[in-house]
């Protein structure tokens, strides 16, 4: 049975969250949209079918893929393997026009690895910004310890994806992308920043950290190859859940119309973190 939910910010539409109980699959948003109405998510683009809108995504648990696609293996590369997980939704805890909270089980063969809390909110910022307010916390219920990996940490340099992640819209041309460090994908790619910005055609996406462990994270941004935000779990080591643990990360996004600026983006993440 699918699962819906929609999100509504100052009186209008600005997302739909589905999810879809089939192996590999994970709830997600899609379409996100500005308050203009200009859609800023990609659902099953052609160069990834396995880019899901906004999500939590994650290519390693425990040797499980809860990102979809291929796995890549140390030695060997990207591999095409019957390890994918499923992000399986439990329940409501809430849901309002504005917001959810959800509970979720991360299952591979028949056993839960994680449990998910995860709360997702919206709260408009101006006439032509609104905030995407996405935590989640993973506790790890069974009686043995568990990691989380990534790419990287299974040889692939600069690869750390997993956590929260966004698929923005391909375009003509490739969208800007710029942090309060600097400018371009180099100058943002596996760095940890306080927040990072992308602007496309008419809109304007900016990602903050929105506590002291998720502004550690380092961010994975593409731009070249396709037009892609997200967190960095396990950037270079992989982040042990211990039994009974629970990892927590909180992304605060500012959906914008038109193109902001570097001293307007930092504003309205002030403006969004402390709502």
């Amino acid at each position: 049975m699918t699962t819906t939910a929609l999100l509504s910010c100052a009186g209008r539409p600005v997302g739909r969250y589905t999810y879809l109980p089939a192996p590999g699959g994970r709830p997600y948003l899609h379409p996100v949209t500005t308050l203009g109405g200009t859609p800023v998510t990609e659902e099953h683009p052609a160069d990834h079918l396995h880019h899901l809108g906004t999500s939590v995504a994650v290519p390693d648990v425990a040797g499980h893929n809860f990102w979809g696609g291929r796995t890549f293996v140390r030695d060997q590369g990207p591999t095409a393997l019957d390890n994918h997980g499923v992000q399986r939704h439990l329940g409501w805890k809430l849901r309002d026009p504005d917001g959810f909270v959800e509970e979720l089980s991360w299952e591979a063969d028949d056993t839960e690895l994680l449990r998910e809390h995860r709360t997702v909110a919206a709260a408009e910022l101006s006439d032509t910004a609104w905030a995407l307010d996405f935590s989640f916390s993973l506790t790890n219920r069974g009686s043995s310890d568990l990691s989380i990996g990534s790419p990287a940490t299974n040889g692939r340099p600069g690869a750390g994806y997993g956590g929260f992640f966004w698929r923005a819209p391909k375009e003509p041309a490739a969208p800007a992308v710029f942090s309060g460090l600097g400018d371009g994908e180099e100058a943002v790619h596996g760095r940890a920043a306080d927040w990072v910005a992308m602007s496309g055609d008419g809109w304007t996406l900016v990602f903050a950290g929105a506590t002291a462990e998720t502004r550690q994270d380092p961010w994975f941004v593409r731009t070249t190859e396709y037009p892609g935000v997200g967190s960095s779990l396990a950037a270079a080591h992989r982040l042990p859940v211990p039994a009974g643990a629970t990892v927590v990360r909180r992304v605060v996004t500012v959906i914008a119309d038109g193109r902001l600026d570097r001293a307007a983006a930092a504003a309205y993440v002030r403006r969004a973190v402390t709502a």
